[in-house]
């Protein structure tokens, strides 16, 4: 049974400037774990509206108290904004969770595309400076390689709604210093520290042409250690991943898991 959820948006001070959360807080008595939701749009575009879908499933059925970040988009603000804006929400959701009926010790991130860069990056950011251990980590079509030397060009079954344009456009604008393209906030794949990041889900699709982002990631963090489930689904594309309910349903199943007292 889905749980009946509360929405309300909330500004906070931002890295550069104020940005917008959406809380989806579910109707339930008991203190619930935390999900900070990062939305798609290649780092330029995307919005609070399209992460709701999601946010709102993951929030019920959970069910947790989902956090929409409404981050800062290239290119106005480029790296680091994006990551520290995730940083701040993190820290925000800390504080609060007493308020809003919420366990601070149970605190998960979920992203999408570009969003699940940021997901991955936060969660470098929480382990280097200590706000919160995450439980779990849950990417969906990740990009997270900015030297585009994995694109699955002319190996994608069916057509690809991500074109390699699309990558050098997002990532020139979001990444426009060449050092920033190695930094292991902006590109995980580029990480030698990957042990201690908490358990891993990640879902590619097979239409996508980013797929190799995510199944190579998957298979750095299972070499250094870190439980990681990854699935790749059959006739998806890039963009239709993160509306696709088998995913969906791993992402809730996944949280669930990790949420669960041991």
């Amino acid at each position: 049974m889905k749980a009946k959820l509360d929405i309300t948006d909330i500004t906070i001070s931002g890295h550069a400037q104020d940005i917008t959360l959406r809380s989806f807080h579910p109707c339930t008595n008991n203190a619930a774990p935390i999900v900070l939701y990062f939305h798609g749009g290649g780092f330029v575009e995307g919005s609070l509206k399209e992460a709701s879908e999601a946010a709102s499933l993951i929030a019920a059925r959970v069910p947790a108290w989902v956090i929409a970040v409404g981050y800062s988009l290239a290119p106005e603000f480029p790296f680091p904004a994006a990551t520290e804006d995730a940083h701040l929400a993190l820290k925000w959701a800390v504080e609060s969770a007493l308020e809003y009926r919420a366990d601070s010790t149970r605190i998960a991130v979920v992203g999408h595309d570009a969003g699940g860069n940021i997901a991955a990056g936060l969660c470098a950011i929480a382990r280097d400076r200590g706000v919160r251990r995450l439980a779990a980590q849950a990417l969906l079509a990740p990009l997270l390689d900015p030297s585009m030397t994995r694109l699955m060009v002319g190996q994608c079954p069916g057509r690809s709604d991500l074109a390699a344009e699309d990558c050098a456009r997002s990532y020139r604008a979001y990444l426009p210093s060449a050092t920033h393209r190695i930094h292991p906030y902006a590109a995980p794949l580029e990480s030698r520290r990957l042990a201690t990041l908490p358990p891993t889900l990640i879902a590619t699709a097979e239409q996508s042409l980013v797929r190799a982002d995510g199944e190579t990631y998957a298979r750095e963090l299972i070499t250094a250690g870190v439980p990681v489930e990854m699935t790749r689904h059959g006739g998806v594309s890039h963009g239709e991943l993160v509306s696709h309910a088998p995913a969906l349903n791993d992402v809730v199943d996944f949280l669930r898991k990790r949420f669960a007292p041991e």
